[in-house]
């Protein structure tokens, strides 16, 4: 039996987010991010702040730039870089609460286990 119209549209919108899910399954893209999040920045100020090379920087902010994630635009030498929606933020944001829920839930269990054995 063949997919639906819908269900066609539902993996191609899967697809996609799975896309924007690798482009920030990075841990210098998410630092990147977080550090935008404070306005705009060129790769200079990237860099030197991440203690990393201009082209690692350069790399990453051009695979954010093509899935969408940050926007550049150019001003004399420099290349400015900012987040193009908040929602990213709010994405990683979402993302850190989730594995702090997690690293508490395995807290907990470790120590009921730890007290178990005592």
């Amino acid at each position: 039996m063949g997919l639906g119209v819908q269900a066609i549209k539902n993996k191609k919108v899967y697809e996609m987010q799975a896309e924007i899910c690798k482009v920030l399954a990075n841990a210098k893209r998410i630092e990147i991010i977080y550090l935008l999040k404070e306005g705009e920045k060129h790769v200079n100020e990237l860099a030197e702040t991440m203690d990393i090379s201009k082209a690692s920087v350069s790399q990453h902010l051009s695979l954010l730039k093509e899935k969408g994630v940050v926007s550049s635009k150019k001003e004399g030498l420099n290349v400015f870089y900012t987040i193009n929606n908040q929602r990213f933020i709010e994405a990683c944001n979402l993302m850190r609460e989730i594995m702090v829920d997690q690293l508490n839930e395995l807290v907990d269990s470790s120590k009921e286990i730890l007290s178990v054995e005592e």
